[in-house]
C-alpha cells in the first residue's frame, strides 16, 4: 500500500445525526461524533481494496477540528487522503465540508490488523475477567 489513496463519501444530515440526538450537545446541528465516524468510515473504505484476505484496519487516533455547524437536511461530503504508510500504520488527511465550505479537518490514524487474531485478543479479555 502506498500514500496517495483517496476516499470520498456523502451523507445528508438527519435528526439522528445531530448533537442533540447524540448527547454531544444541545443543538440540532451535525454532531462532531457523526463527523468523526464519517471520516473514519471513509478512510477505512478507501484502503479496503488494498488489504490482504482476512485483514482489516482499526482506528487508533483522530485529531480533527469541527469548525462550522451544519443544519439538518444539508449534505456533508468527506474526503480522505492516505498521506503516510509506516508498515502497518496508516495516516490520513481528512476533511469534511458542506455547501458553505469546510466544517472539519485534521488527521486520522489506522492500523492494519489480522481480523481473527484481533478478535481473539479482544475476546480473551472476557475470558480473563469471567
Amino acid at each position: 500500500m502506498e500514500a496517495g489513496i483517496t476516499g470520498k463519501k456523502k451523507v445528508i444530515v438527519t435528526e439522528e445525526m445531530t448533537a442533540q440526538a447524540m448527547s454531544s450537545g444541545t443543538l440540532p446541528v451535525y454532531a462532531t461524533p457523526c463527523m468523526v465516524a464519517l471520516m473514519e468510515d471513509t478512510a477505512k473504505d478507501s484502503v479496503a481494496p488494498y488489504l490482504e484476505e482476512g485483514q482489516g484496519t482499526v482506528g487508533t487516533l483522530v485529531n480533527v477540528g469541527h469548525v462550522s455547524a451544519t443544519p439538518v437536511g444539508m449534505e456533508v461530503t468527506c474526503e480522505t487522503k492516505l498521506i503516510q504508510v509506516d508498515r502497518k500504520r496508516l495516516v490520513f488527511e481528512v476533511k469534511a465540508y458542506d455547501a458553505a465550505g469546510v466544517i472539519g479537518e485534521g488527521t486520522h490514524e489506522r492500523f492494519i490488523i489480522d481480523n481473527d487474531r484481533f478478535m481473539q485478543k479482544a475476546q480473551a479479555k472476557n475470558e480473563a475477567n469471567a
